[in-house]
């Protein structure tokens, strides 16, 4: 399983603002795009989502920008998969057979199913505060 752009670049721009937010109230989206190396439109689309699904907030103005609300940290990573990518992708056949089920498995049905259970699992335990736990300072630089 392979997780797109938009998912990498919600991410990692969530990540960004939320660390930030410690040493600056707001966030503009070019220092988002510049620091993250993520193209700016593209990345303007995924922040007004994110902020149109209140995962984080957003103000206009000179002294506007992106920064974080109560639930920020709280959002499940399932969550930002859910609004990126969609979760149809936990239910497609890997091998990409159109007749792939419980009842019809492909030779990788078995296999995967217990796997993609655990990432769903995984996705749905995990927030975006629990990734910006980590002791590593130099965490900021890997995003």
């Amino acid at each position: 399983m392979f997780f797109s752009k938009s998912f990498g670049y919600a991410l990692r721009s969530i990540l960004y603002v939320v660390m930030v937010n410690e040493t600056q109230p707001r966030v503009q989206i070019q220092e988002v795009a510049e620091r993250l190396q993520i193209p700016k439109h593209f990345l303007g689309k995924i922040m007004k989502m994110l902020a149109k699904e209140k995962i984080i907030d957003s103000a206009k103005g000179p002294f506007g920008g992106f920064f974080v609300n109560d639930g920020t940290v709280s959002t499940p990573l399932l969550r930002l998969m859910e609004l990126t990518d969609g979760l149809e992708q936990f239910q497609e056949c890997s091998l990409r057979l159109k007749k792939c089920n419980a009842d019809k498995p492909c030779p990788m049905h078995n296999r995967i199913v217990q796997n993609r259970n655990e990432l769903i699992t995984m996705f749905s335990s995990t927030t975006i505060g629990d990734l910006i736990r980590s002791d590593d300072k130099k965490f900021i630089n890997s995003i």
